[in-house]
């Protein structure tokens, strides 16, 4: 895909999630928020406090990196960047982050929701297979494969994943309707929980023997 392109649906698929009209977390009263995180004594709060304009910083609206490839060498053969409001101070409500997604040969960003964003996915290099799952009751799998230059949506707070389906690797580009769109894995809530869930509970919900919820279970420390 010839960089121009790239640039112009990068553009607008930023400029749609960025629309305070299609923002999840709320329109922004004041030009700019600048999270001021408070260190120790930050006062819990849906979003942060404002930093004092006067010490507010080009910095504060600035992040480097999404240029670097992600190291994809480990079990799922993928690695996300992120961007969120805890690497941009200035997202704070916005309404908005980004992340740069990097798939190794068959890697895989494992089924996930983000309870606080829906998402829209672009495709800058190599196949992705990507989906959701609907709601009961119908739990009805919407999935495509995607070729660089295409875009995905997943609604809100929906199971989804991606799938490098590629004989290289993939790259893309999510855009995010949430300062801090948060993420669950739903395997890794399932099994890997802290305290883990009873044994009896994973073993109805997998519709197997106590034995094998218990096997599965301890894969995840």
């Amino acid at each position: 895909m010839a960089a121009a392109n790239r640039l112009v649906v990068f553009i607008a698929l930023i400029s749609l999630t960025s629309s305070p009209a299609l923002a999840t977390d709320g329109k922004p009263l004041q030009d700019y928020c600048v999270a001021d995180k408070g260190g120790d004594n930050a006062v819990p709060m849906n979003g942060f406090a404002c930093k004092p304009p006067q010490s507010v910083t080009p910095n504060d609206f600035t992040f480097s990196g999404l240029n670097k490839p992600g190291d994809t060498a480990n079990p799922a053969g993928f690695k996300v960047t992120l961007v969120t409001v805890d690497q941009i101070p200035g997202l704070n409500t916005q309404g908005l982050s980004m992340g740069r997604l990097d798939f190794g040969p068959g890697g895989v960003n494992a089924p996930h929701i983000h309870p606080r964003a829906s998402e829209m996915l672009i495709v800058m290099e190599g196949s992705l297979e990507v989906g959701f799952v609907t709601t009961l009751p119908e739990t009805k799998l919407i999935t495509k494969v995607l070729q660089a230059g295409e875009a995905f949506v997943f609604p809100q707070a929906l199971t989804h994943y991606q799938r490098n389906v590629g004989k290289g690797p993939a790259v893309a580009i999510s855009a995010l309707d949430s300062q801090n769109p948060g993420t669950q894995r739903v395997v890794a809530a399932v099994l890997g929980s802290n305290p883990k869930l009873p044994v009896e509970v994973v073993a109805k919900a997998l519709q197997a023997d106590n034995n094998v919820a218990a096997q599965l279970l301890s894969k995840f420390k």
